[in-house]
């Protein structure tokens, strides 16, 4: 099972399902990341934490323990 946080930079991945739940999957949702959606991710902080990314033509930082909850292919 690959997810958003082991994404690499400058790669487009597509949402499979959201393994949350409760108000984190909500939230997620909420920020338009659905199933069939494609994410670019842009950028890493140099620590590794938290991912810009590129979704629905807008920009969206997560922290990684939110981008493991949304499995990609």
């Amino acid at each position: 099972m690959k997810t958003l946080r082991n994404a690499k930079v400058g790669e487009m991945v597509k949402v499979v399902k959201l393994s949350g739940s409760g108000a984190v999957k909500r939230r997620m949702m909420d920020m338009g990341i659905t199933k069939g959606t494609e994410i670019f991710v842009r950028k890493v902080a140099p620590l590794g934490d938290p991912i810009e990314v590129n979704i629905r033509g807008y920009e969206l930082t997560l922290r990684k323990d939110d981008a493991a909850i949304v499995e990609v292919e």
